[in-house]
């Protein structure tokens, strides 16, 4: 392997105007939107995987987006781009049976398909190459980003440097397991699945006599009811755990949905870092619950099982946590659960496990470490962003880092919604570019979610003080 490239090269003499770190859908969209800039400028997208993939572990036949087919890349910001669903649709010559199919709702295996042929076409991305480090180099007043080239077998092949003004992080989330459930993961023969892995080991887990499946979100549910419909009648050997008080719906009222609009983001921003940090958990059922036809679908299938008499041997319980969990003679799993509500404790026995335990946010500090003592944090230790998603950086470092699904904690619920993705890239792009490519509403919701100070009078556009300098 070679030493880092470090020399100017047609690519390297001038730094980059924006390098981004990880491809998923949102610096997708970002490198999309790039793309169409009126006056445009020097971008580069990196990725450590092969391809563009978007939890393909979890494309169960027939599962749906939760968002509109609007909520693709770029519709919601600029609906004449070249990279939309529409147009994709159209190069297939599929417009007319979309069309004739009225739904509103896309398949998630479709919207997969889209974002890769949009990632197959943008120049500016460089998949195979894994980010290792950010510096700032005051010298020159640029990001210094280094990277290694990965071969197609995921082996180290060449170094390289790129040099950047700003800096776009989307490295996305992962797979998350509760500190009661780790045991699980070295349980030997015992297929022990998180959800994202959940199509991968598929026929595996059908194989187990018992399978158990552990969350209460869309992801168990769909896992649920594509186990059920897999099972023989009378057979089926299924338990389906939450620590939710019930298998809950998700808030899919119009006003509701609100809370994913732009109007939201800017309130909660405002808001005290106590009150944000009160309110999340408290909104869980806002992303975090079922989308109506799967509950309806479960309820169908169970109830066609009763047709000729007898329950089918599935077990759905909310309201339990697991205490802990471990091996019998590495053959078995036990889980230690605990009923909230009742106080209640017993012991399940069962011969696989499936994690529906949703995802985190990946931690920053790792690929920020050399910036460590620039980063401002609030009293939690979290990295502070302001209202453009960028980082909140000493003003020694001029350049900027914009952030992308990793601001929960100061955007509110509205951070990893697909919805909100065009309007994010639009707005960083507006604020690195200084100028206006892509004009944004200043109302986007009916509600109103606060009041002026002083005044009492209903707010639509309440002003945000930023957190760190403007450029």
């Amino acid at each position: 392997m070679t030493a880092r490239t470090d020399r100017p090269t047609p690519e390297t003499d001038q730094p980059h105007d924006l390098v981004g770190i990880g491809i998923g859908p949102f610096n997708l969209s970002l490198a999309a939107l790039t793309h169409g800039l009126p006056t445009p400028i020097t971008a580069t997208f990196y990725d450590q995987r092969p391809a563009f993939h978007w939890h393909p572990g979890l494309l169960i036949d027939g599962a749906s987006l939760q968002v509109p087919f609007l909520a693709d890349l770029v519709t919601l910001a600029d609906p004449t781009s070249p990279w939309t669903l529409l147009n994709y649709l159209r190069t297939r010559d599929r417009l007319f049976p979309f069309y004739f199919a009225e739904r509103f709702h896309i398949q998630r295996a479709e919207y997969d398909a889209y974002c890769r042929w949009v990632s197959q076409q943008l120049p500016s991305l460089h998949f195979n190459h894994q980010v290792d480090a950010i510096r700032w180099n005051p010298q020159h007043a640029h990001f210094e980003v280094d990277f290694t080239q990965l071969d197609p077998h995921g082996e180290a092949e060449a170094l390289g440097r790129a040099h950047t003004r700003n800096i776009a992080l989307g490295i996305g989330t992962e797979p998350h397991i509760p500190e009661p459930l780790k045991p699980l993961t070295d349980t030997g023969t015992v297929p022990v699945i998180h959800s994202a892995d959940y199509l991968h080991h598929r026929q595996q887990l059908l194989e187990a006599e018992h399978i158990t499946v552990i969350g209460s979100g869309q992801s168990g549910a769909e896992i649920f009811l594509d186990l059920l419909r897999a099972r023989p009648t009378g057979h089926e050997k299924l338990h389906w755990l939450a620590r939710t008080p019930a298998f809950a719906p998700m808030e899919y009222s119009k006003l509701g949905l609100e809370h994913f609009t732009p109007d939201y983001t800017r309130y909660f921003h405002a808001l005290p870092e106590a009150v944000r940090d009160q309110l999340v958990p408290h909104q869980w059922q806002l992303h975090k619950g079922i989308d109506h036809d799967t509950i309806t679908a479960i309820h169908d299938e169970l109830y066609r099982r009763t047709l000729h008499g007898g329950w089918p041997d599935a077990t759905l319980t909310p309201g339990v946590t697991v205490r802990t969990a471990g091996r019998l003679a590495n053959t078995r799993i036990e889980l230690h659960l605990e009923h909230t509500q009742q106080g209640t404790r017993t012991r399940l026995t069962t011969d696989a496990v499936v994690l529906a335990t949703g995802y985190r946010e990946r931690p920053l500090d790792p690929i920020l470490d050399s910036l460590g003592t620039h980063l401002r944090r609030d009293t939690a230790g979290r990295p502070r962003i302001d209202h453009h998603h960028r980082l909140d950086l000493d003003p020694t470092i001029t350049g900027n880092i914009y952030v992308q699904n990793a601001e929960r904690h100061t955007h509110g619920v509205g951070a990893p919604d697909l919805g909100l993705a065009a309007w994010r890239s639009a707005t960083i792009l507006n604020h690195l570019t200084g100028t206006t490519p892509y004009p944004l509403p200043q109302r986007t919701a009916f509600t109103t979610f606060g009041l002026t100070q002083n005044t009492g009078i209903p707010a639509q556009n309440p002003v945000l003080v930023p957190l760190i300098r403007g450029n």
